[in-house]
């Protein structure tokens, strides 16, 4: 029996090992088991990728030793899904029939078969990449098994969808397309998602992208009519920035399965809470010159693609619009030679590849149905693969592509036009304080212009503004080559970048910038303690009160117990006291003068109104206000009755049961004691549109008092083990407290809902 037990924990310890083990870990490849109940698993998500394009329900899932029941799953792909392949991308959804199931918080996989890329690396590799330069999918690899049976290594990137949204820009209910034609791509022109403006009516899109959110049409047309016919505004439509990086990106890889080629497909566009589209890249298992199609724009050489790729051509607006801006050309070339200088002259990317590779030697080794050989796995570095792949071409590869792509760029006429230089860059208080106004400077040389770019909370946008050398924003004297710029701080965090430029090139500080930002923490206005405290709480919300989405949530209030407003800037509430920082406060939030605050405690951040990033618990547990060290004010309480509040009372008083009060006086009529014991009460019919009975079987006297939700007592009256009627019919519709209190002062708090 102790050998058996010893088994059971260690077959414990492994499943939980395994489990907690991050599912995009690039150092570790996954294993992905799916079960299917019948032998004819193929032929059926054959079938159905030749027609709905719909999900085959497996049996289950297990992901590194966790099993999911009932998951969907289905062959997905353009150019890399064949029928007659032993080895197709896969896309499974554990959440098929289970609306709550998940891995590690994570609903869909999407498994990529190795089509295309002796090297197995392109699609991991080329994310190691863009992560640094812009928000995109995490990758590793996976050891696929169907029904017992290893199918091979696939690439594993993380799915593009609704958390992907919340997690980077961060709301997730914008309009969101992704940039696929509907049906799969082709060469010709008509049907690719190249962003030209074709007419207002939404329909003559509907082919191109593919909406993946309940609305946003319009929007998209409104992108597409100011990149085509209103260009000066584009920032007010579209992430620049971003767009800028992605253009960069696909050109400096050869990325050309991409907006950047001949199907300007394989990105998503989604709106954010700055009501800009971001682009987001997607499907880079051809980068590296792996793509056949080519440019769309004739002949090229893959190690000679120039940056200026596509600038004229009809079908690519977005790089023709984006190039044929001076200013904005000169930061695509500047994104350009970070990414060449960083990534490719340096020889950074061969160290990540050949760790990326070592990593999965014996996974290719040992994949039954690898499109290439063991040998062109070894050689897919240095040595270009022709033939023997699914499409009989040549593939190049990576180093041999990417150096010479390092010495063309080093000889390109637009590559080497020189850029200014930023030597110092500093705010005038390195410590400042909240709503102080401070300077940023700049020294720089051969530039013509100098401009900040700032944002007092991370996912807002960052307004750039020029700064100057005039001796009158701070930056010493005039014509010294130290440039400044004037910002208020109404922030915790201002992050900022400095961008230079001449007639030629431009230069950020940092280079990563916006992806990456320099970062001034400022000095918080707390309030004394006391000031600010927990005044009340509902934590078993029925019907009571609703938030602005007509949700019954839990809520909790904040009460204000000085004459005077208070911001609230710096601090945080929590429910738990190991991570205080759960929900901050947003940024310049405050209380008026003996004034409340009510919040919404469900978790909900992406609506409308204040939502803390947890929920309350009914059955008790602790709510903590502080500064993410020091606490301001805590209150524990135990178990809830529905539609009963714990606050306060009087407000900033000690607590009591209440009436429910969100954001107005706590109201304390009720009296209950926190031990609330059930009696022999019953009240019906709840809801009601007449009268309501009330019927004891408590021996001994019940005193009756009802209150509505204003805290004003209705009726009251005394039973003893009888029934008796409320006369309510006439009663205004809406929701009443009534409280029974027997001789040994026990007490019952029951609701009655008026219709």
């Amino acid at each position: 029996m102790k050998k058996l037990s010893l088994i059971f924990v260690a077959v414990i310890s492994m499943a939980t090992a395994l489990q907690a083990q991050d599912l995009y870990d690039r150092g570790t490849i996954q294993t992905v088991e799916i079960f299917f109940g019948f032998a004819n698993w193929d032929a059926q998500l054959d079938a159905l990728a030749s027609t709905t394009e719909d999900y085959l329900l497996a049996d289950s899932v297990r992901i590194n030793g966790v099993t999911f029941d009932s998951c969907g799953v289905k062959y997905k792909g353009n150019s890399s899904y064949n029928a007659n392949n032993n080895k197709n991308p896969i896309h499974i959804e554990l959440n098929y029939i289970h609306g709550n199931a998940d891995y590690q918080g994570y609903t869909d996989l999407k498994l990529q078969n190795g089509y295309q890329d002796p090297s197995m690396i392109r699609e991991v590799l080329s994310y190691a990449i863009l992560e640094q330069y812009m928000d995109c999918p995490k990758a590793n690899f996976a050891n696929v098994y169907i029904n017992g049976s290893l199918r091979g290594l696939y690439s594993n990137a993380e799915s593009i969808g609704k958390d992907f949204n919340a997690n980077h820009y961060y709301s997730n209910d914008g309009s969101f397309f992704k940039c696929n034609p509907v049906g799969g791509a082709g060469p010709s022109g008509g049907g690719n998602p190249d962003l030209n403006y074709i007419g207002a009516d939404s329909s003559l899109y509907s082919t191109r992208y593919e909406l993946k959110s309940t609305y946003g049409w319009n929007d998209l047309v409104d992108l597409m009519n100011t990149l085509n016919n209103d260009f000066t505004n584009i920032e007010s439509k579209l992430d620049v920035d971003r767009a800028l990086w992605m253009l960069a990106f696909n050109n400096v890889l050869v990325n050309l399965d991409s907006y950047s080629g001949a199907f300007r497909q394989n990105y998503y566009l989604y709106k954010d809470l700055n009501d800009r589209f971001v682009p987001t890249v997607w499907d880079l298992n051809m980068s590296f010159a792996g793509f056949p199609g080519g440019t769309g724009s004739g002949a090229y050489t893959a190690t000679s693609l120039d940056p200026m790729s596509n600038s004229t051509s009809t079908n690519h607006p977005l790089i023709v619009k984006m190039l044929g801006n001076a200013q904005y050309k000169r930061m695509y070339m500047a994104h350009i030679r970070t990414i060449v200088q960083e990534t490719f002259a340096s020889g950074d990317y061969i160290d990540t590849a050949n760790v990326i590779r070592a990593s999965i030697d014996a996974a290719v080794q040992a994949d039954p149905y690898k499109f290439y050989t063991y040998t062109q796995f070894q050689n897919s570095l240095t040595t270009s693969v022709s033939g023997g792949g699914p499409m009989g071409s040549s593939i190049p590869g990576i180093q041999a592509l990417m150096d010479a792509r390092a010495t063309f760029f080093s000889t390109n006429s637009n590559y080497i036009l020189v850029a200014p230089t930023i030597s110092a860059y500093a705010p005038s208080n390195a410590t400042p304080n909240y709503g102080e106004s401070i300077f940023i400077t700049a020294t720089c040389s051969n530039e013509s212009a100098v401009y900040l770019g700032y944002r007092m909370e991370h996912p807002l946008r960052f307004t750039r503004v020029q700064m100057f050398d005039d001796g009158a924003h701070g930056d010493g004297a005039a014509g010294d080559h130290v440039y400044g710029a004037s910002v208020t701080l109404n922030c915790l965090n201002l992050e900022y970048y400095i961008y230079t430029e001449n007639a030629n090139a431009g230069l950020f500080s940092p280079q990563r910038a916006e992806h990456e930002y320099h970062i001034l923490a400022v000095l918080p206005p707390l309030p004394a303690v006391g000031a600010i405290v927990i005044n009340e709480l509902l934590a078993d919300n029925g019907t009571i009160n609703t938030d602005p989405n007509g949700q019954s949530e839990d809520w909790f209030e904040l009460f204000n117990t000085t004459s005077s407003t208070v911001n609230l800037t710096g601090l945080y509430v929590s429910d738990d006291a190991l991570d205080l920082t759960k929900w901050q406060i947003p940024v310049n939030t405050t209380i008026p003068a003996n004034g409340y605050l009510g919040v919404w405690a469900d978790n909900d951040l992406d609506q409308s109104g204040l939502h803390a990033a947890f929920k309350l618990g009914a059955s008790g547990e602790s709510l903590i206000l502080s500064d993410g060290v020091n606490i301001f004010d805590q209150v524990t309480f135990t178990a809830q009755t529905t539609d009963v509040s714990y606050g306060r009372c009087p407000d900033g008083s000690t607590f009591d049961f209440a009436v429910p009060t969100f954001e107005a006086t706590n109201n304390c009529t009720l009296g209950v004691d926190e031990s609330i014991i059930p009696l022999a009460i019953s009240m019906y019919p709840v809801p009601s549109n007449g009268d309501v009975t009330i019927a004891s079987t408590e021996q001994g006297a019940v005193e009756v008092v009802i209150f509505d939700m204003q805290g004003r007592m209705v009726y009251s009256t005394s039973i003893d083990n009888t029934t008796t009627t409320v006369p309510s019919a006439n009663w205004e519709s809406g929701c009443y407290i009534a409280r029974f209190s027997n001789e040994a002062g026990k007490n019952t708090v029951l609701r009655l809902v008026k219709e």
